[in-house]
């Protein structure tokens, strides 16, 4: 049985002492794949996700600007995304969007920048990963001002059924993350279980987020316990484990256009 992790941050500083060491463990659970999204704005961000595609032939990058650092976003933050597509280095545009819960950036900021790299990776014909939060009315603004028609997927869902529906007519995937096992969760696990199964990608969007069980004994978040939501997803819409990781691995294959090898990690 083979598990993706959609976004795993494996290029923070919370990884920088074992992360080989995380990273085998994933393999050794059966995370057969990894997407990580690469900063690039920041530079250690940039070195250590294309040293990962590198290293390991399971692991790929997706690259763009935050919301929480639209406000560091230059020319030159385009020209390095566009830079890692010509040389076939990402498989997508992101993390990218809007956060107006935080608002460490600019409203307006955020909404440029999103604009802006959303008409990058549809020129290319690329998918992109958007992040929203409390922010749903603006993505689908952008979304329909921008024309987007390359994909992607609303990584981390935290909004309710409505905003579900909307995406999934634009034409992106939807991704559960450990948040769909928290008690709190009720619109979450609604939308989860009404998004249909060939729509839906999981994650662990470490090192965030860890799942129940782990939640309150383990403060850090790994590619490992993508497998709890997994397991929980599948409960929720009543299926097994085994059909439930098929289709998110080829919902996975599907959207960024690659193969998972055979190797060994």
């Amino acid at each position: 049985m083979i598990i993706v992790d959609s976004h795993a941050h494996l290029n923070m500083d919370e990884f920088d002492d074992d992360r080989d060491n995380v990273i085998k463990t994933a393999w050794k659970n059966g995370i057969k794949a990894i997407l990580c999204p690469i900063e690039v704005t920041e530079k250690k961000s940039i070195s250590i996700g294309l040293d990962l595609t590198q290293k390991y032939s399971h692991i790929i990058a997706a690259a763009g600007v935050h919301p929480h650092l639209a406000k560091n976003f230059t020319p030159e933050s385009e020209d390095i995304i566009m830079t890692m597509i010509r040389k076939k280095q990402i498989q997508g545009v992101g993390e990218i969007g809007l956060d107006f819960f935080y608002n460490f950036s600019e409203q307006s900021d955020q909404i440029d920048v999103f604009r802006r790299q959303m008409n990058l990776a549809d020129n290319l014909g690329f998918p992109v990963i958007i992040h929203s939060r409390n922010a749903a009315n603006e993505v689908i603004k952008v979304i329909k001002e921008t024309n987007f028609q390359s994909g992607g997927v609303l990584h981390c869902f935290t909004e309710n059924i409505d905003f579900a529906r909307i995406m999934l007519d634009a034409g992106f995937y939807i991704s559960f993350s450990g948040i769909l096992t928290y008690p709190k969760a009720l619109d979450i696990r609604e939308a989860a279980i009404f998004i249909p199964l060939n729509r839906i990608l999981i994650e662990t969007d470490s090192p965030y987020l860890t799942p129940v069980p782990y939640r309150r004994k383990i403060q850090r978040n790994e590619p490992a316990y993508v497998k709890e939501i997994a397991k929980y997803l599948a409960e929720l819409k009543k299926i097994s484990l085994e059909t439930l990781a098929e289709q998110t691995t080829e919902n996975f294959k599907h959207l960024f256009r690659f193969e998972i090898p055979e190797l060994e990690c």
